[in-house]
C-alpha cells in the first residue's frame, strides 16, 4: 500500500514538473525614444511553430536570435529554448507588445501581452573603453530660437539644424515627431533642397543642414512650451579596420537625436494705456480709409476700402468697421489679404471693402475711423485716424424733413409722392380673333421653319457622337475634373484623397496626351510631355507627385501635408495645361 501512495506521488510530481511554460521577458518596461528593448521568448518545452508578435511601434534591429540549452541536475532533466530580439521604439507613448505563440502536442500556448512606457529621447553615457568613433559626439539636432522673451503677437522663429562632424556621414533620416506649437499660431517656411553647409559649432569646424524652419506668434502670456523635433539618422561610421587597399572600413549605423523642448516666457501686452477699441495688433503699420468716389449720381455706389499695411501679427487682428448715415446703405464687407510670411515674420496688407449705396439726395459725412496697435520699437501703443470723408450724392428723391412748426408730425415734402400716377389710361376691350391673324399664320408655318433646324442639330450630333478620339478626350477631362474635386472633398481621408489625386492626375495625362493607361510609363510620359514643350521643372514635379500618391497613401501624413499636396497639383496641372 505505501509502495502504491509513493508511485502516485511520483507520478503527480512528474506531471506537475511537465507543466508547459512559455513567457515573454523585456529588459526594462520604460525607456527613452533612443534607446534599445531587449525582449525574450522562453519556453521551458521544444515548441513548433513560433509566431512572433507585430511589434507595433517598435522597429527591429536584431533578432530573432535563437538559444536552446539543455542540462541534467540530480538526475532531473531541464530544457529551454529562447527566441531574442532588439527593438528600437518609433514613437512616444504607452506601447503594448502583443502576445506571441508556439504549438506543443496540438495545443496552442501564448504569452501575456507587455506594456512598455517610452519616454523622451534620454542623454546616454558613453562606454570611456570604446576608441573607435561614435555618433554621439559627432552628431546633434539643434533649435535656434530667435527670441525667448517675446511680447503676445511678436513673432518668433524657431530654425532647426542638424550638426554632424567631418568624421561620420548621413545617408537618410526620418522624423519620429514633430515638433508641436500649442498657444503659437505658427506658419512653416517651405526649403526647397537641402544644402550642406559650414558652420561652428561648440568651437569646432561642422558640417549643417537646415531641415525646418517655422514661423510663431504666441497667443497668451506666460511660460509656453515648443515640444522636440525627434529624428531617426542612419549614418555611416569609420572603424578602426581598414580593408586590402588600406581604406578605412565603414560600418552603418543609426542613430536617434532630439532638439530638446524649449520654454518661452510670453510677456503680456501692457495695460497702461492701452485704447479701447485696440484689437489686438502688434508690429509698425499704416492705416488708410479710401473711397473709390466722392460725388455720386442716383442709383451709382461706391467702395470704401479700410486697409492697414505694413508688418505685424497681419491675420491676427481685426479692422474697424466704418458708421455711415442711415440714408448710405452699407453692405457687408468683401475681407481680402495680400500677406506674405518670410522668417522675419508676416509683412503685406489686409483690408476689408464695403459697398455703399445712396438712397437720397444730399452730403453725407462718414465720421474718422481709428485704429490702435502696439509697437514693438517703441513699446507703446500708437493710434492712427483717417479723416473725414464727405459723399455727395448729386441727384434722386429728398429725404422727407420735419417742420419747424408746432406740428412735428406735419409732413412738408410731398416730392416723395411724385412718382405715383395721376391720370388712368383706358384701353378698348375688343380684341382681334385669333384664326387669322399673324400669330395664327406664324404658329402654323413655325414646324416647316424649325424641320431643317432639326436635320442640321442631328447631323452634327452624329458627327460628334462619331468622334471617338475627341469624345474619349473630352470624357478623360471630365473625369479629371471629376476626381480632383472629389480630392478636395476627401482632404479630411487621407486615403481616399490619394486615390482620387491619383486618377485625377492619369485622366489629365489621358486627356492632353492622347493614350491610355497601358501606355503610361514614367520614360513615355515624360517624352511625350516634353515634345508638348512643357517645362521640364514641370512635368519633373508632375511625375514625382504621381509616383508619391501611392506611397503617400500608407505614409503618416499631417493635414497640412495633404493641402500641400491638393495646391501643388492644381498648380501643376494649370500650369501644364498653359504650357501644352
Amino acid at each position: 500500500m505505501k509502495r502504491f501512495i509513493a508511485a502516485i506521488v511520483l507520478m503527480v510530481c512528474s506531471s506537475l514538473s511537465a507543466q508547459v511554460q512559455f513567457e515573454a521577458r523585456v529588459s526594462k518596461t520604460t525607456l527613452g525614444l533612443n534607446e534599445r528593448l531587449r525582449i525574450d521568448f522562453i519556453m521551458n518545452v521544444d515548441g513548433d511553430n513560433f509566431n512572433q508578435p507585430s511589434f507595433d511601434g517598435f522597429r527591429i534591429i536584431a533578432g530573432p536570435s535563437q538559444q536552446v540549452s539543455q542540462s541534467w541536475v540530480n538526475g532531473r532533466s531541464s530544457f529551454e529554448k529562447v527566441y531574442s530580439y532588439f527593438l528600437l521604439p518609433n514613437q512616444k507613448g504607452a506601447l503594448i507588445i502583443k502576445q506571441a505563440a508556439i504549438e506543443y502536442n496540438g495545443q496552442i500556448y501564448r504569452t501575456s501581452p507587455i506594456r512598455i512606457n517610452v519616454t523622451a529621447a534620454t542623454a546616454q553615457p558613453r562606454d570611456p573603453n570604446d576608441t573607435q568613433i561614435s555618433a554621439d559626439d559627432n552628431l546633434y539636432l539643434v533649435a535656434d530660437v530667435s527670441k525667448t522673451n517675446p511680447y503676445v503677437n511678436e513673432p518668433i522663429t524657431v530654425v532647426y539644424k542638424l550638426y554632424f562632424s567631418y568624421n561620420i556621414g548621413i545617408t537618410n533620416w526620418r522624423e519620429l515627431n514633430k515638433p508641436k506649437y500649442n498657444d503659437f499660431w505658427s506658419q512653416n517656411i517651405d526649403i526647397k533642397q537641402l544644402v550642406a553647409q559650414e558652420g561652428m559649432f561648440k568651437g569646432e569646424k561642422y558640417r549643417y543642414v537646415v531641415l525646418r524652419k517655422t514661423v510663431l506668434y504666441p497667443q497668451k502670456s506666460g511660460k509656453l512650451a515648443i515640444e522636440p523635433l525627434s529624428l531617426d539618422i542612419d549614418v555611416q561610421l569609420p572603424t578602426n579596420q581598414r580593408n586590402m587597399y588600406g581604406q578605412v572600413v565603414v560600418k552603418d549605423g543609426s542613430k536617434r537625436v532630439s532638439a530638446g523642448s524649449k520654454i518661452i516666457t510670453v510677456k503680456a501686452l501692457p495695460e497702461a494705456g492701452k485704447p479701447e477699441d485696440f484689437s489686438g495688433a502688434v508690429g509698425n503699420f499704416n492705416f488708410k480709409v479710401t473711397p473709390t468716389k466722392t460725388d455720386l449720381k442716383n442709383g451709382e455706389s461706391l467702395d470704401l476700402v479700410v486697409s492697414v499695411t505694413g508688418k505685424g501679427n497681419m491675420k491676427l487682428f481685426s479692422l474697424p468697421k466704418p458708421i455711415v448715415p442711415n440714408a448710405l446703405e452699407m453692405y457687408d464687407a468683401v475681407h481680402n489679404e495680400k500677406v506674405d510670411t518670410p522668417l522675419s515674420g508676416m509683412v503685406g496688407k489686409v483690408s476689408d471693402s464695403y459697398t455703399i449705396i445712396p438712397q437720397y439726395k444730399g452730403n453725407y459725412p462718414i465720421k474718422p475711423l481709428r485704429f490702435s496697435y502696439f509697437d514693438l520699437g517703441s513699446g507703446k501703443y500708437k493710434t492712427l485716424s483717417s479723416p473725414e470723408i464727405m459723399i455727395n450724392v448729386l441727384d434722386g428723391p429728398t429725404a422727407a424733413v420735419a417742420s419747424n412748426s408746432s406740428d412735428k408730425n406735419k409732413i412738408t415734402n410731398l416730392e416723395q409722392f411724385k412718382y405715383i400716377k395721376l391720370k388712368t389710361k383706358l384701353l378698348n376691350i375688343d380684341k382681334e380673333d385669333f384664326f387669322g391673324s399673324n400669330l395664327y399664320l406664324g404658329l402654323m408655318f413655325l414646324p416647316f421653319l424649325i424641320l431643317p433646324v432639326i436635320v442640321l442639330v442631328k447631323k452634327k450630333k452624329e458627327a460628334i457622337d462619331g468622334d471617338v478620339t475627341g469624345n474619349r478626350i473630352k470624357m478623360n477631362n471630365k473625369l479629371a475634373k471629376k476626381y480632383l474635386s472629389e480630392a478636395k472633398k476627401q482632404i479630411n481621408n487621407k486615403e481616399l484623397f490619394y486615390i482620387a489625386l491619383e486618377k485625377a492626375m492619369h485622366n489629365f495625362l489621358k486627356a492632353k496626351l492622347h493614350i491610355e493607361t497601358s501606355e503610361m510609363s514614367k520614360d513615355n510620359i515624360q517624352e511625350l510631355l516634353l515634345s508638348k514643350k512643357a517645362n521640364p521643372q514641370a512635368v519633373s514635379d508632375f511625375i514625382t507627385l504621381t509616383e508619391n500618391c501611392e506611397v503617400a497613401r500608407y505614409a503618416p501624413s499631417s493635414s497640412v501635408a495633404i493641402q500641400q499636396d491638393f495646391d501643388k497639383a492644381v498648380l501643376i496641372i494649370s500650369d501644364l495645361e498653359k504650357q501644352i
